[in-house]
């Protein structure tokens, strides 16, 4: 567990005492995360959100209802984690009447029947901005005064999360929620930055995202999301020597090749999608079911001769954290399997926790989002 975790809650909670008389001056000019300039007249009241993910970015600014500004979004959580959606709804019921528009990330949307609901904002994935401005949507939007501020927890997780959040307080008026929250954010970064800069070598390791959608290995994170995290915490990701973009299949006998001194597996519980095989990790999960799938992907032709997998050094984590605003979880759990020695006192499972009692009004349940092999 992080050895200041008590001082890091109390100097966030005095932070939150300190910015509590703060409030944002409108009008506002801002610049988001892909560099734009935006200018908010007013406090922005009707959302729209591109990747339905990032509501957990407004449990922890708008604490009491996180969906109360939420007048259309594209509900990925109800497909990729069932776990978390039952948890919100059961909180926030209104929250199933929410326009699902369907927002991919290739901007294909019925954006009438979403200008129909009056939006003000529409928050957006930086990733999502080239397919946003090729499909028309971005442009559409402006010529209706409404904006679209670019936030990040994919592309470049841990250098944009902590901004990001920081940005939305501002832009929502709700700076002293944010700070209070990016405080915990940075101080757990920095203690794992601190704790690797002593090492000398650092692993090779491959991850393997939603491992168990398909028969076939393998599937990886290049420079962006796992990938991206995984050098966060200073290791080296073969997934990025391997693909020209952010993601993509490389081979089987490729991946054996390059020796991965840590092999790493994600999932998350996905419904509609009766041969998957992956573990269901989240909410809701059990020991026995993720045992049980970890034992099946680790068997299989193949991904049992990776030499990370015979010498047990395999483990699995929530897949959802490659994009999300917790992310800092996901990157303790990845510094704990891949240097256990420098992090054998740190909770991962803490720490989610911590974020959920102290900085949302989430109900805080039992959940499972890690794994790893024992000899």
């Amino acid at each position: 567990m992080l050895k200041n975790t008590a001082r890091v809650l109390a100097v966030a909670g005095l932070l939150a005492t300190s910015f509590a008389s703060l409030a944002t001056n409108y009008p506002l000019t801002v610049t988001d995360i892909a560099g734009q300039k935006i200018t908010f007249n007013k406090e922005p009241q009707r959302l729209i959100m591109q990747d339905g993910r990032d509501i957990l970015s407004l449990a922890v600014l708008d604490k009491n209802d996180p969906f109360k500004r939420v007048i259309a979004w594209n509900n990925l959580l109800k497909n990729s984690d069932a776990g978390t959606w039952d948890l919100l709804k059961g909180k926030w019921p209104e929250a199933s009447k929410i326009l699902d528009m369907g927002f991919s990330d290739k901007g294909q949307v019925d954006l009438e029947s979403v200008i129909a609901q009056k939006p003000d904002l529409m928050i957006a994935q930086l990733r999502a901005k080239s397919s946003l401005q090729q499909a028309g949507v971005i442009e559409k939007l402006q010529a209706l005064h409404i904006p679209v501020l670019f936030i990040d927890y994919n592309l470049d997780p841990a250098k944009d999360t902590a901004p990001s959040i920081d940005l939305l307080g501002t832009v929502l008026n709700q700076q002293a929620n944010a700070q209070a929250y990016t405080t915990f954010y940075r101080a757990h970064y920095q203690h794992i930055q601190d704790a690797i800069a002593a090492v000398k070598n650092r692993p090779n390791v491959f991850i393997e995202p939603l491992a168990g959608r398909s028969d076939s290995c393998c599937f990886t994170h290049g420079e962006a999301g796992w990938g991206k995290l995984i050098e966060a915490v200073g290791a080296k990701n073969i997934g990025s020597a391997l693909l020209p973009g952010e993601s993509g299949d490389v081979s089987l006998e490729k991946v054996i090749s390059m020796k991965p001194d840590v092999y790493i597996m994600s999932g998350s519980k996905h419904t509609g999608n009766g041969q998957s095989q992956m573990m269901p990790f989240g909410y809701g999960a059990t020991q026995t079911e993720v045992d049980q799938q970890a034992k099946t992907l680790i068997s299989r032709t193949g991904v049992a001769q990776v030499p990370a997998v015979m010498d047990h050094r395999v483990y699995a984590l929530y897949h959802q954290f490659y994009n999300h605003p917790y992310n800092i979880v996901g990157m303790e759990y990845l510094a704990k399997f891949i240097y256990p020695q420098q992090f054998s006192d740190l909770d991962p499972a803490n720490s989610y926790h911590q974020i959920i009692r102290n900085f949302t009004a989430l109900p805080d349940k039992n959940f499972i989002f890690g794994w790893q092999d024992h000899k």
